[in-house]
């Protein structure tokens, strides 16, 4: 490989990540900045050029990405999850689908002027969502959990379905000069669905059967999945063409459905990994298009366009939550929000090239007329999505609440003033007294280990952004910091060490740092010292600093009698204070310290020296 080659290369990991680093800053979902580099690196300047840059591996690159994507997304379908929504998501990957398609088959014919073959296939593309931009978009919308869950679900499962419905009306265009088109199209039909769904279930069964049994050990969990991902996907293609993005979705449902497997790192691996492959897949293909065709083909596409938007998706949804319990707000949301991704622009790219060699001139006309719809989906609706959720009421809240572990008085004092300011508090804890009192103060509880399979089930964490570990059992806080680390992020984990912990913090029987979180308002605080304080009558005070009292003159002020816990700053956001922050409150902000009353300060300060 030359040097230029693999400059690409490298070049198209780190602007990926870069595309999804900005995306996460300002809000937006990261394949809008996807394609705009995509577009800038390839038409625009030349600079990129996949077919040249991959030659003929390109596509099996793309295919192979693509099931990975595919089988992360089905790793995470519980069927727990949609309990009442199971209707809802059938319908709209089966005739809903269908409805869909054909909607979308009508208006490419009579505004873009393809023959209905060509436009049939284009419909069947255009049914797919799917997770590489329904999961980005609903980290950046966060709508309620049942308009979520229907989403999450129809995006993972539609895909290989809606490539399945491609597959058949390909084959039904290059065998409809033959004698038996129909006997052939259910042939296919068919092979694929026999393939797909056996090989899946057999390799999902096996695998989990392997893990759950301990026969692969740990450090090749990660390795020996991915493979077999690989070895289904292609064995799967083998047999039946175009059968392996079914047989890997259906390998992800059965091992995340399968009890007592541990996915739970398979899955973290695999989300990395998805996430690497879609920023590259969505800057190569992207960087493939050509500009010219998308200027030939007019405004018919607009109009393609706005029936996918206002009449295809509202009739699909529509038809398929009649008789749900879904509200009419969140049927509303989810006829709004149905981009077109990955799937949808592989497959156009693989279809037309295909019928361009057999001579369907028309057929290089869906790879521009395909990126159209996938841009102005994704544009449209990433832009107006959020604040259509929160016009209509179901968008989840900013995640500016906490989960508290332990419900004891510090937990409690602490719950209490951070409530006070507007911030939402759960404090969990197995001990009833603790749990009765939070309860009293006014303080929303969960009774029971945070950590348990029912918190699992019923601790509700919308709006919730931090953990805080209060547990005066240290190993509490550290199980739940390695529990919660995943979802809520390493940097939003916290923990109160034990005084024993901060007495042998380097002592051979202490948690290594990396898996306790990080350590809660400074070196030398546990919930020794916190509950001692307390009990001493200290309490949560609240300052706010000004130019001429800034954070010197408040420590000068209170010395050695306060411990800072938190500072909000003038736009409410809650900063805590920790032994590895290096937060300096500033004019404006508000310190939250735990402060003794003036007459014990010179008892406390005694008692510490004897101890010493």
């Amino acid at each position: 490989m030359n040097e230029s080659a693999l400059f690409a290369i490298a070049a198209i990991g780190v602007l990926g990540v870069l595309c999804q680093w900005i995306a996460w800053r300002v809000k937006l979902p990261a394949i809008l900045f996807l394609l705009v580099v995509g577009i800038l690196l390839g038409p625009i300047t030349g600079w990129l050029n996949p077919d040249r840059l991959f030659g003929n591996l390109l596509f099996p690159l793309v295919s192979l990405a693509v099931a990975v994507i595919l089988f992360e997304g089905s790793l995470t379908l519980r069927l727990g999850e949609i309990r009442g929504l199971e209707r809802v998501v059938r319908n709209l990957v089966s005739f809903g689908l269908l409805v869909s398609g054909t909607v979308t088959a009508v208006a490419a014919h009579w505004l873009v002027g393809l023959d209905w073959p060509l436009a049939a296939l284009f419909g069947a593309m255009m049914t797919v969502t799917g997770p590489t931009v329904i999961i980005p978009m609903l980290r950046t919308v966060r709508p309620n959990a049942a308009v979520s869950k229907a989403l999450r679900w129809e995006g993972i499962v539609i895909d290989p379905i809606g490539a399945l419905l491609a597959v058949v009306i390909y084959e039904f265009i290059i065998s409809s000069q033959g004698a038996n088109a129909v006997g052939h199209l259910i042939e296919t039909f068919a092979l694929i669905l026999f393939v797909g769904g056996t090989l899946g279930v057999l390799a999902g069964y096996l695998l989990g059967l392997l893990l759950r049994h301990y026969l692969i050990p740990e450090y090749l969990h990660n390795v020996a999945t991915l493979s077999t991902v690989f070895a289904v996907f292609a064995g799967a293609d083998m047999l039946a063409p175009e059968s392996g993005l079914l047989a890997v979705t259906v390998m992800g449902m059965w091992l995340a459905n399968m009890k007592r497997i541990p996915v739970e790192a398979i899955l973290d691996f695999k989300e990395s990994l998805s996430m690497f492959f879609i920023s590259g897949l969505f800057i190569i293909l992207a960087a493939r298009l050509n500009l010219g065709q998308m200027m030939q083909i007019g405004w018919g596409a607009l109009g393609v366009l706005v029936v996918l938007q206002l009449v295809s998706r509202p009739l699909k949804v529509w038809l398929s939550t009649l008789g749900s319990p879904l509200t009419g707000r969140e049927r509303v949301l989810l006829a709004w929000i149905g981009p077109r991704g990955i799937i949808a622009a592989a497959v156009s790219a693989l279809f037309a090239l295909r019928l361009s060699e057999l001579g369907y001139q028309d057929a290089n006309r869906l790879v521009p007329l395909t990126f159209l719809v996938i841009i102005g989906t994704v544009v449209l609706q990433s832009l107006t999505a959020r604040p259509f959720a929160r016009f209509l009421g179901i968008a989840e809240p900013e995640p500016r609440g906490l989960l508290i572990v332990g419900a004891n008085p510090v937990a409690r004092a602490i719950g209490r003033a951070l409530q006070k300011r507007g911030f939402h508090v759960i404090l969990a804890d197995s001990y009833w007294e603790h749990v009765k009192s939070a309860r009293m103060d006014g303080l929303s509880t969960y009774y029971g280990n945070p950590v348990s399979e029912h918190a699992d089930r019923h601790l509700d964490l919308i709006g919730i952004g931090r953990l805080l570990g209060l547990s005066p059992q240290g190993d509490l806080n550290v199980l739940a910091a390695q529990y919660y680390r995943r979802e809520l992020g390493q940097q939003s984990v916290y923990t109160l060490p034990t005084s024993s912990e901060n007495e042998q913090r380097r002592h051979k029987h202490t948690v290594a740092a990396e898996f306790r979180g990080r350590p809660l308002f400074g070196d030398d605080a546990s919930y020794r010292k916190l509950q001692s304080l307390v009990s001493q009558g200290a309490e949560i005070r609240a300052t706010t600093l000004t130019e001429n009292f800034a954070h010197e003159d408040w420590l000068k002020k209170h010395g050695g009698r306060a411990l800072p816990l938190f500072a909000i700053t003038p736009k409410g956001e809650l900063r805590v204070f920790t032994a590895d922050s290096e937060t300096r409150p500033g004019a404006d902000w508000t310190i939250l310290a735990l402060t003794l009353p003036p007459e014990v300060e010179g008892e406390t300060a005694a008692d510490d020296a004897a101890s010493a």
